[in-house]
């Protein structure tokens, strides 16, 4: 008995290749653009990161020491700046965490804070239309006050509570601990706006 033959298979037609290849194109192609669009995503990220943790840290307000001003669970965008003015508030290290004060007084100048919590530097008294009531608050340094080399005297606008460069504890901040300026309130969003320095 003979073996049977096995039936040759046909040839696919021009019909067949053609859509076997543009398949295949379609399928490269889906690749290339996936490719593409997730490297993109990649580099976005990347450089929403830096740019977040370098240039304009988002922080989250804890506490009450900068109300009215600022309150607990306000979140914030600061801005990394190479000067800084009286009446700024900044965002600082402080033992491991992150502290928000508002600048009074630089190097080299005198802070004075009567018993009313009236503040005067280098004689002249501050205008403070931020504050909702003055108070000396917690004060362990001798008064009058200078300022010393390379630091900054900071404040909370919450004076009967704040932690601030009233007392030895935390003192004066060097500009190296400055982490930024608040320049932008994001949260909550009825609140949304410009931080100003009045």
């Amino acid at each position: 008995m003979r073996p049977r033959k096995k039936p040759l298979s046909t040839a696919p037609t021009v019909a067949q290749l053609e859509a076997e290849l543009q398949r295949e194109s379609y399928r490269i192609r889906y690749r290339r653009v996936l490719r593409s669009t997730v490297y993109a995503l990649i580099t976005v990220a990347a450089v929403a990161v830096l740019v977040a943790t370098l240039l304009l840290p988002v922080l989250r307000i804890h506490g009450s020491s900068m109300t009215p001003t600022l309150h607990d669970g306000d979140v914030v965008v600061s801005l990394k700046a190479g000067s800084y003015s009286r009446g700024d508030i900044v965002a600082f290290w402080y033992n491991n965490k992150i502290l928000v004060k508002r600048i009074i007084a630089f190097a080299g100048e005198w802070v004075d804070i009567d018993e009313s919590g009236n503040v005067t530097v280098n004689g002249t008294p501050l205008e403070e239309p931020y504050l909702a009531e003055k108070a000396l608050g917690l004060c362990d340094i001798t008064l009058p006050y200078q300022v010393p080399e390379s630091r900054i005297f900071v404040m909370g606008d919450h004076r009967s509570t704040s932690t601030d460069s009233r007392t030895t504890a935390v003192g004066c901040v060097a500009e190296e601990q400055i982490v930024g300026k608040l320049v932008l309130r994001v949260w909550p969003v009825k609140q949304l706006g410009t931080l100003s320095s009045e």
